[in-house]
């Protein structure tokens, strides 16, 4: 005879190939109702999984079978996104739970595009996804996500997010024309990302991930003491000389107690477009040899393709123009991890606390 307990350790013991974590280290929760050799589970996830919601449940089915002598087993799963602890002492910004910093230490490795593109997947496995351009200097979200919208203020205190392919967004490229200069010294530029923040209606957000500019500068710092960042991810290719800057970029991080959820190797191998040859024309192993270094997973690989350059520059990222394709599942399955190593982290309760004022009358 099979126990309710046995069956739920079954589960939560569960190694994941997509995001490469046990059911347990993501803080899923199982609940089990066994009766008259049926066995109905309902597992509860703190990430979005539309795209193997099915495929799990059927392994899971698969698995208990083959542990036990149930024969009728069904896995019903669920999933809600939370608040996950950020930075103490940082005001929760409102209609955001968590928010992703996407960083790297130089230009040129393809952040934006990543951004964009993990942002897209998140909101295609089901969650509520927010993106804004902290590039102040050179907004490229704008021309990605394929429009030149300007956002709406009902009250002259806020502004609307603008909407595109099911994500909230915000960059300064929609407040000015593209080719418009900002010639700002350092305190405009971190006054306009705190307003581009604070100031935009958010509308319950699961996730809002940020595209930062390069480097370790005024906005890094702004960020990493006044905004409750819940996790960040370095963006990398190959080349020793993108990992020297992208180590900065995560030490960074480190410094300021930003949790690194992982490193995302961009440009991995090049994918000819007439013959399908793949080589690795910056290097090979590089991301990987970086993620041991620190102890910081390596989320995945991308390739250097024309076609992630051609859906970007017209702006419909390959996440939305090619759903179906290699490349659109290689983005989905990063963000998977992505979502699922955030889930590990403890709870914010800083909104369970009453504001605590002391009035001298």
């Amino acid at each position: 005879m099979v126990s309710q307990s046995q069956i739920e350790t079954i589960v939560k013991e569960y190694l994941d190939p997509i995001t490469e974590m046990t059911l347990a280290e993501s803080r899923a929760r199982v609940s089990c109702d066994l009766q008259d050799g049926s066995a109905k589970i309902t597992l509860s996830l703190g990430y979005p999984v539309n795209s193997i919601a099915d495929d799990l449940s059927a392994r899971l089915v698969s698995l208990i079978q083959s542990q036990t002598d149930l024969t009728d087993v069904t896995v019903n799963i669920t999933w809600k996104v939370i608040a996950h602890k950020a930075l103490q002492g940082v005001q929760q910004i409102e209609g955001v739970k968590n928010i992703i910093a996407v960083a790297s230490g130089k230009g040129g490795v393809g952040k934006s595009t990543t951004s964009v593109n993990l942002a897209l997947a998140l909101a295609a496995e089901g969650a509520n996804v927010g993106i804004l351009d902290a590039d102040i200097y050179g907004p490229s979200q704008p021309r990605m996500l394929g429009t030149t919208q300007r956002p709406e203020s009902a009250d002259g205190k806020s502004i609307e997010a603008i909407k595109r392919y099911g994500l909230q967004a915000m960059s300064m490229g929609f407040l000015i024309d593209e080719e418009e200069p900002m010639i700002w010294r350092g305190p405009m530029v971190t006054q306009a990302l705190e307003q581009m923040l604070n100031d935009t209606n958010w509308q319950d957000l699961d996730y809002l991930v940020i595209d930062l500019p390069p480097g370790t500068g005024d906005i890094q710092l702004t960020l990493s003491q006044k905004v409750p960042v819940s996790g960040a991810i370095i963006v990398t290719t190959p080349q020793d000389i993108s990992l020297l800057d992208a180590r900065k970029a995560l030490k960074m991080f480190e410094k300021v107690n930003v949790p690194v959820l992982g490193i995302v190797e961009n440009m991995s191998t090049h994918i000819c477009s007439e013959c399908g040859h793949e080589e690795h024309i910056f290097g090979a192993g590089g991301g990987d040899k970086m993620a041991k270094q620190y102890d910081v997973d390596l989320l995945g690989n991308l390739p250097l393709d024309i076609q992630i350059r051609e859906d970007a520059d017209n702006g419909h990222p390959t996440v939305v123009a090619d759903p179906d394709g290699a490349i659109a599942k290689n983005y989905r399955q990063i963000a998977l991890r992505i979502a699922a190593r955030l889930a590990k982290q403890a709870k914010n309760y800083s909104t369970a606390f009453p504001n605590i004022v002391v009035k001298n009358d």
